[in-house]
Formats: C-alpha cells, sequence, structure tokens
C-alpha cells in the first residue's frame, strides 16, 4: 500500500527528499511559500500546493490529517517549523518528523513532540525517503551512485528461513555481506542457518532494485 507523504518546505534537501519519495512510489504532497519553486516541482510529485508555512490557516487547510507521513523540512525556520510539526500532531498523523539545523532547534522540536529528527548533514534526500518509506530499513549507505548498503531488520516473512531458502538474490536482487543478532557483532553468513526474529541483515543493492516493500 503507498504511503502518503507531505513535504513541507522545498529548498534543497526539502526538494530531493520529495522528488525521491515520488520516485519510489509515495504519495508525495509538496508544499512551499514560493511559487517558482511549486511550479518547478509540481511534474515530481502528486500534488504541489504554494503556502506561507508559518501561517496557521494555510497549514490547517493542507488536511495534513490525511497523510501517513509530515516531514517539516524547513532547516533555517523555526517559526514555520515548529507550526507545521504542532498543527501535524494536533491533526494526528501517525509519523511527524523534521528537518533541524542545530542542536537547540532539534530539543525544541522534540519538546512539541516530532518523532524524529532529520540530519541533512549526515544523510540525503534518499537516505531519508528510503528509511522513511522502509518498515525495515534501519540505516542507509550511498557506495555510489549506483550502489547502495543497507542496515535492515529482518522481515517477519523470513523468519524461520535460510539465507539459502530465500535466494534473496533472485527474488529481490539483494546481496547479503553479513547478520547479527541485536547486541551482538556482525559476521559472515551461514547460507543454512535459520534466521531468528532478532536478526539484523547487511545488505548490498543496486539504486533500480530498492523496493517501498523491503
Amino acid at each position: 500500500m503507498k504511503k502518503s507523504v507531505a513535504v513541507l518546505g522545498l529548498g534543497k534537501y526539502g526538494r530531493s527528499l520529495a522528488e525521491n519519495l515520488y520516485r519510489m512510489g509515495a504519495d508525495v504532497l509538496a508544499v512551499d511559500k514560493d511559487e517558482n519553486v511549486v511550479n518547478e516541482i509540481a511534474s515530481k510529485c502528486t500534488a504541489a500546493i504554494c503556502a506561507n508555512l508559518e501561517n496557521e490557516d494555510e497549514v490547517m487547510a493542507l488536511e495534513l490529517n490525511n497523510m501517513d507521513i509530515v516531514v517539516a523540512a524547513m532547516g533555517s525556520n523555526l517559526a514555520a517549523s515548529i507550526m507545521c510539526v504542532a498543527v501535524a500532531k494536533d491533526q494526528k498523523v501517525p509519523v511527524v518528523v523534521a528537518k533541524s539545523s542545530n542542536d537547540r532547534m532539534s530539543s525544541l522540536l522534540k519538546k512539541i513532540g516530532v518523532d524524529k529528527i532529520l540530519d541533512p548533514e549526515g544523510e540525503g534526500g534518499l537516505r531519508s525517503a528510503s528509511i522513511l518509506l522502509s518498515s525495515s530499513f534501519r540505516d542507509f549507505f550511498e557506495l555510489d551512485s549506483n550502489m547502495y548498503m543497507i542496515e535492515m531488520d529482518i522481515k517477519k516473512e523470513w523468519v524461520g528461513k535460510s539465507l539459502r531458502e530465500l535466494d534473496l538474490r533472485k527474488n529481490y536482487s539483494l546481496n547479503v555481506v553479513a547478520v547479527k543478532e541485536k547486541g551482538h557483532h556482525w559476521e559472515f553468513v551461514d547460507p543454512n542457518k535459520r534466521f531468528s526474529e532478532t536478526c539484523i541483515l547487511l545488505i548490498v543493492a543496486e539504486k533500480k532494485d530498492l523496493k517501498i516493500g523491503l
């Protein structure tokens, strides 16, 4: 099932996040006060709206309660970030995340209930999009423009099965590099050992093979 995501604030990071979310199959609402920016991204998302994100009435009018995830991507605008997070939390959005530019801003956003802080210096739009849309991804590393390394929780349907049985390379185009139990060290994978529900996998995949369902 597609996830619906609102990206509020379309600076360089917000645009990258919105475009990657849309490319990966999400329904994306992109919002910014700059009409030119909104027009530029309109063809790269589900819907694009021009709105002043510091204005409560305009943020309320976005009907964020229909979203699975709301991202306040205005790292340099604390007032707009607080307004968007507050409205989203009030409208019972399941997951509310925000970009932050410093520790003080992160602290304030956490106090008003943000579920996750995005670190634009440590993660790009593609990495953020992948983590937000996946129920399994724990971390995401770009090896180059085509290849990615992903740390992910074991999927429920994989528990009790071995790597040989699952044949992840054939069925998902994934290559398992290492495995570990939570709280333990990484080790090479025994292809015949059955995965437990506490397993974490380290996998490598090409960009074209990344799927939201993982």
